[in-house]
């Protein structure tokens, strides 16, 4: 079985990330693409998160019509923090021997990937795809110092340029701009009934009282 992990925050879940996937699921020939929620990354513990199980809802409204994209609340599920190695580890436990695991990342999670939690071990249990190619600024030569090898384990793979982020996203909704064709629709309004990116969940756990609550 040819299985992606497409893991981050997604907060939220936007057309950019289904995109990636969609390719990767059509260029590498996987079965599937796990789409893997964060709970608690610790290289983002500086970051207010919205609350995971509105992250998850949106993913699954999301992928709800799409049947080789799914959802993996292996990270949720568990105490963090959670890093890739124990996720990657976890899913080949969950599909079992034969399992052809390919992870998907960005040409800046790729440079940081000496810092990663025993990232010769993630080399070794996946593999690598790079989901665009590096320019020429791109520094192997340091990667290859601290991980011998690592630029012919990895997988590019071209994807379309598109400038959309969660942080924008997030940015959008603030300053009450609109959504469409940047989020799906059932997402768009998901954040609309829930108040989310203008409340200040950290403050009031609770959530608004209503979909109608003022302070919305």
């Amino acid at each position: 079985m040819r299985l992606g992990i497409l893991g981050g925050t997604f907060d939220p879940i936007h057309l950019g990330h289904l995109i990636l996937a969609e390719e990767a699921w059509y260029q590498l020939g996987l079965e599937k693409v796990l789409l893997v929620p964060a709970g608690d990354p610790p290289h983002k513990r500086d970051r207010s998160l919205t609350p995971v199980e509105h992250r998850v809802a949106m993913i699954e409204l999301a992928i709800i019509d799409n049947p080789h994209l799914e959802l993996s609340r292996v990270d949720v599920d568990r105490p963090g923090p959670h890093y890739t190695l124990d996720m990657v580890r976890l899913h080949l436990e969950q599909y079992g021997p034969g399992t052809d695991l390919y992870f998907l990342m960005g040409l800046d999670s790729l440079a940081d990937l000496p810092n990663w939690r025993d990232p010769k071990k993630l080399v070794e249990l996946c593999n690598l795809v790079a989901l665009s190619r590096p320019d020429s600024g791109f520094d192997w030569n340091k990667l290859e110092e601290q991980l011998p090898g690592l630029r012919w384990r990895v997988i590019f793979l071209p994807m379309p340029e598109l400038q959309i982020s969660s942080h924008m996203i997030q940015q959008r909704v603030r300053q009450g701009r609109p959504l469409r064709y940047q989020v799906p629709p059932a997402v768009e309004e998901y954040i609309r009934q829930r108040c989310l990116y203008r409340w200040d969940w950290e403050a009031n756990p609770d959530g608004p009282e209503d979909d109608q609550d003022t302070r919305c």
